[in-house]
């Protein structure tokens, strides 16, 4: 074999994909050779004037103008590969039902989902931390995962092949101060994970979860500068990670160097997770 990722022919359907990992992981797999459709709730030529529809920081990219759904998939067709983005709300059990009917009738099949969609604005210690706000990233964080998840998974098995990867967190397997919802959410999709590893093993799917440190993404740098440098100081390499750094790994997980590999929870995380002093 030789050792090279290849996804010529594959077709992808990443959500979230209008900035930051979720962009850096579609056009890593249409440089990988796949065809690429983007589902985000942000869309140029469909944003909405209603910010409560979006959460916080989807509503400053809208406002900066840091929606990129359209213009990713512009540049992954100059990369002479089909693509599209399409909006779609992984909460909508419809809207993502629609979504993938669409990549099915316009590009045939979908093999590689990621499962990249995902809130991180709710910040309080667990005393404050809202109702409305914890409901609101279940359903965005986990049940948008298992939606997708669950609207791909019959064409995946008619067609014996599929890669899902979920966008799990540091958060989930370590838990996270002021972020009660977030870390739950993520680490229920860890157990989603497993779960759909072990089931999609008998017909050719494999599942596996990205576990993200403290990457260098527009919401990053919109954080206080003094805090950021204390979760860059707990990693061992004393740096953040870079999107482009997941996007590599997903891409690995997507092709068949990585097709004995399933279930697993793999850590970009620039050794955040370890003893360091």
């Amino acid at each position: 074999m030789a050792i090279e990722i290849d996804l010529s022919g594959r077709v992808a359907l990443v959500t979230g994909g209008s900035r930051g990992l979720g962009r850096a992981d579609a056009l890593t797999l249409a440089r990988a050779g796949a065809d690429v459709v983007i589902a985000d709730l942000l869309v140029e030529s469909e944003l909405s004037e209603d910010t409560d529809a979006y959460g916080a920081l989807a509503t400053v990219a809208r406002q900066q103008g840091l929606v990129y759904s359209e213009a990713t998939a512009q540049e992954i067709q100059a990369m002479g590969r089909r693509a599209a983005a399409v909006k779609c709300d992984v909460t909508d059990r419809a809207q993502v039902d629609a979504t993938v009917a669409r990549v099915v009738g316009e590009l045939g099949f979908v093999d590689i989902l990621v499962n990249n969609a995902g809130t991180l604005d709710h910040a309080a210690q667990f005393q404050n931390q809202s109702p409305d706000l914890w409901e609101r990233d279940l359903r965005v964080n986990l049940t948008g995962a298992f939606n997708c998840a669950q609207a791909v998974w019959p064409h995946m098995k008619e067609r014996g092949w599929g890669r899902i990867v979920n966008m799990a967190s540091v958060a989930g397997t370590l838990g996270g101060f002021g972020q009660a919802s977030y870390s739950t959410t993520k680490a229920g999709i860890l157990g989603l994970t497993r779960t759909l590893a072990m089931e999609g093993g008998r017909h050719g799917i494999t599942c596996n979860a990205i576990v993200p440190g403290v990457i260098g993404t527009e919401a990053f740098n919109m954080a206080n500068p003094e805090m950021n440098q204390r979760i860059v100081n707990r990693t061992v390499l004393k740096r953040p990670g870079e999107p482009q750094d997941i996007a590599n790994a997903i891409a690995f997980l997507c092709s068949d160097l990585a097709s004995y590999i399933t279930g697993i929870e793999l850590n970009v995380s620039g050794g955040v997770e370890l003893f360091v002093f």
